[in-house]
């Protein structure tokens, strides 16, 4: 329908009202049209927040605005049905074109850049599909602010939209190691994380799946490229291994009698027991890089058996 690809376009630049005229026009010749109706839908929702966006003051809120927006419509969008890829890239390429220019007026100077900014402006950059640009600026950003767990992410998923697989996994694994909660999925793009959220959702509440990821990104072999840890790393590890089994304990203790578990199956699916599974996981593929012997090794998998038999059985299997 050539009428779409002109909406497409008008959409692409914002241009809601001149849209929702075409699509209107198209819908009193067929009404039952699901391509038009949903962009219909879609036009309108943008139309209503680009008349809110001028009461939003100052550039950092207004790209806030534009981010939190997109959160939104994206659940809008969830209980539609059939929407156009194209007509939601157009959009996409809309919003975040907005967010961007918002951001960029606040990079201010180059010799001084706030890391904060240049996730959010190559956040926006990757998102309209500039991949390689959004990797300059993010690894700028993650050399400003190493262990940020949101910008490796970020990071991640660029790699993995060019197709750089071992540099996406390797990034994907500290970021979830390092501050599961605080990726937010609602920007990731990657098939490699989309396909295990996908799995995951079959087996855990919405709440839970950031803390499963780690642990079910081990077993199904998306973070599969290791390293040996350094000295210091090393002591953390063994240090947070010592505080989140105190916290299982105590969960263990105060949990009602029968509780239900988180899946079928398992111990209660907790935030704390899937963290310490997951640096269980670190412990055990640090003692395999650096050639530890097989009875250490041993020690760390029988304490994942104890926690999670199911978890256990998908690891060493």
């Amino acid at each position: 329908m050539q009428i779409l690809n002109r909406v497409y376009l008008r959409l692409k630049e914002g241009a809601f009202p001149p849209a929702i005229e075409e699509l209107e026009r198209a819908l009193s010749i067929d009404f039952e049209y699901t391509d038009v109706v949903n962009a219909l839908k879609c036009a309108n929702f943008w139309l209503e927040i680009e008349q809110r966006a001028a009461a939003v003051e100052g550039d950092y809120e207004r790209g806030e605005y534009y981010q939190a927006q997109w959160r939104v419509f994206s659940g809008f969008v969830s209980r539609m049905e059939n929407v156009s890829e194209r007509c939601l890239f157009s959009l996409k390429y809309f919003v975040f074109g907005k967010a961007l220019e918002h951001y960029s007026a606040l990079a201010g100077d180059p010799d001084n850049p706030d890391p904060e900014i240049l996730l959010r402006i190559g956040r926006c950059h990757k998102i309209r599909g500039n991949f390689e640009g959004a990797i300059n600026i993010l690894e700028e950003a993650s050399r400003l602010r190493r262990e940020d767990a949101v910008i490796l992410a970020e990071l991640a998923d660029c790699y993995s939209l060019v197709n750089e697989t071992r540099a996406a996994k390797v990034f994907f694994r500290e970021a979830f190691f390092l501050d599961c909660r605080g990726v937010e999925l609602a920007y990731l793009e990657s098939p490699l994380i989309q396909r295990l959220v996908a799995k995951l959702r079959e087996r855990f509440s919405e709440a839970e799946i950031r803390d499963w990821i780690p642990v079910y990104g081990t077993i199904y072999g998306l973070f599969n490229v290791k390293r040996e840890l350094r000295p210091l790393e090393l002591g953390k590890l063994k240090q947070a291994i010592y505080q989140l089994e105190k916290d299982v304990e105590q969960a263990a203790a105060g949990a009602a009698p029968g509780r239900a578990s988180g899946r079928p199956g398992s111990p209660a699916a907790t935030a704390p027991v899937a963290r310490l599974i997951n640096h269980y996981f670190w412990l055990i593929d640090h003692y395999l890089a650096s050639g530890e012997e097989r009875p250490k090794i041993e020690e760390v998998l029988e304490r994942i058996k104890a926690l999670d038999p199911v978890v256990f059985k998908e690891y060493t299997n």
